[in-house]
């Protein structure tokens, strides 16, 4: 009887160990994953709200305006300004797909904008109507620090939405 009692102590030693580890797992995975979050923003949302996200780590997306791109090569610092990309992929659908959006938000100066400055090698892909794709902080005058910058160019949107229309 001695056996079988020690035996039971073990096996519940060991499930209430193995127990332990995994909810300090679990907890750890949680605590990793939430100190990560992002807001994801449109530039609109953006600027109807700038106080809202001062000292905030954000992501937000706009279209290039290729006639505001600024390159310092010397300093790696380049500066540019986005227009407003809707966030709503149905939106984007009955706007006329991603490259009318992109095409449109170049012509129109009512939509709203935002002036980003990015230090680092200027991308190859950094031209008008591009998509960016920004994380960083909004500063205290109105600009975007962005810390991380992907681009992606219009004509992928293009050749997407010709395949769509042919089928």
């Amino acid at each position: 009887m001695n056996n079988t009692a020690s035996s039971n102590r073990i096996n519940t030693k060991l499930v209430f160990g193995g127990l332990l580890i995994a909810v300090a797992i679990i907890y750890l995975i949680f605590s990793a994953t939430r100190s990560n979050i992002q807001y994801y923003l449109t530039v609109e949302e953006l600027i109807t709200d700038p106080a809202a996200y001062y000292d905030r780590d954000i992501r937000i997306s706009g279209v290039v305006m290729g006639d505001s791109i600024q390159y310092d090569s010397d300093t790696l610092i380049l500066q540019f300004t986005v227009a407003n990309v809707p966030a709503d992929i149905k939106a984007i659908e009955e706007l006329g797909g991603m490259a009318t959006i992109l095409q449109q938000a170049q012509e129109n100066p009512k939509l709203p904008r935002l002036r980003v400055t990015y230090q680092g090698v200027m991308p190859d892909l950094m031209k008008n109507e591009a998509h960016a794709v920004m994380s960083g902080r909004l500063q205290k005058d109105g600009t975007f620090a962005a810390d991380e910058l992907l681009l992606k160019c219009p004509s992928k949107y293009e050749a997407a939405e010709t395949t769509l229309n042919t089928q």
